[in-house]
């Protein structure tokens, strides 16, 4: 069951992932004040009269949304569902390490992320959406993404390149998905910050090349949603910075994976790799460009945010078949 079970948790974690950013996006996180549970509840949320009222009267100034709370739970659900798988994975893994002559130590160390994970998402609805929190959340999600896609390679084994290619193409590859990482990072920092619609047209914003920016106050990290580290609200111009960065970092991101992408289709071993980084790459672009100028719908937001775990996904699979390739 080792291989249908690694191959489940890719749909599944690429799933979750745009799952959590669905409920974001609807503004769901808080929809359940408590956590594993919701208002107490493990199994369904509090849609009956009677129940609406013991939630409410156990959890004082919070009004009961159904449709809000069965979203999160949703989410829950389903991330739940893929700890369980992982931790099946892991013991497998562990079980027949022998038989498989093949370390299952990145089985656990998945298992560790994901533990990792379940806290930030408790963190998540305990500390009220914090920015940090709401990112690393992000991050966490993506992480577990490129394991279980490392994992389920190593069950393909694709194709391997040129060994002299490989080893020209590795260092940059690995360059790439750092990239690749910090934009996601940069993306999540503004969707954490609700920051996405601070420029409202493209590629100025709101009119300017350069608009009026507080670069001071976007990046402090160990703070509440909303506000600053002094607990003033924070102003149009700190939203604009962390808008824009993400812009810069979008650009910056474009034109180095376009670079890769132009390298690997040279090599007709990897060309294929490619196509593919281009194609996502363009598209992962063109989504953002429509957030801004459609006004973030949502379908276009969720997907944009599925875009970058299938571009995560790609990377992860160039890096896996370069590191091999250069290695044999």
């Amino acid at each position: 069951m080792y291989r249908p079970f690694v191959f489940c948790a890719v749909i599944l974690t690429l799933l979750v992932i745009v799952a959590g950013a669905y409920v974001r996006l609807e503004d769901a996180g808080l929809g359940c004040p408590d956590w594993p549970g919701c208002y107490g509840q493990l199994l369904g949320v509090p849609d009956e009269a009677h129940e609406v009222a013991k939630a409410e009267q156990a959890f004082p100034g919070k009004s009961v949304d159904v449709a809000r709370a069965w979203k999160e739970m949703f989410h829950r659900y389903l991330a739940g569902t893929l700890a369980i798988l992982i931790l099946a994975i892991a013991a497998i893994a562990w079980s027949r390490r022998r038989e498989n002559g093949r370390s299952p130590w990145l089985a656990v160390a998945l298992v560790i992320l994901v533990g990792f994970q379940a806290t930030l998402g408790m963190w998540t609805v305990t500390m009220l959406l914090r920015p940090a929190i709401v990112t690393l959340h992000l991050l966490g999600g993506m992480a577990t993404l490129a394991l279980v896609m490392w994992l389920a390679l190593r069950e393909i084994d694709p194709p391997a390149a040129p060994a002299a290619v490989a080893r020209t193409l590795r260092p940059w590859s690995a360059f790439g998905l750092g990239v690749l990482v910090v934009q996601i990072a940069l993306g999540g920092w503004v969707s954490a910050n609700y920051a996405a619609l601070a420029c409202t047209d493209f590629p100025t914003c709101n009119g300017l090349w350069l608009p009026k920016m507080d670069l001071g106050s976007a990046f402090h990290v160990v703070r509440e949603l909303g506000v600053t580290t002094a607990g003033a609200p924070l102003s149009h111009e700190t939203l604009i910075a962390i808008h824009w960065t993400h812009r810069l970092g979008a650009l910056l991101t474009l034109l180095f994976l376009g670079s890769l992408a132009i390298a690997l289709l040279r090599s007709s071993a990897l060309a294929l790799h490619g196509v593919l980084l281009i194609v996502l790459t363009l598209a992962q672009v063109a989504l953002g460009v429509s957030n801004v100028l459609a006004s973030l719908p949502l379908a276009v937001a969720v997907a944009h945010n599925g875009g970058a775990a299938l571009l995560l996904a790609a990377l992860v699979m160039l890096n896996f078949v370069v590191f091999k390739s250069s290695t044999n």
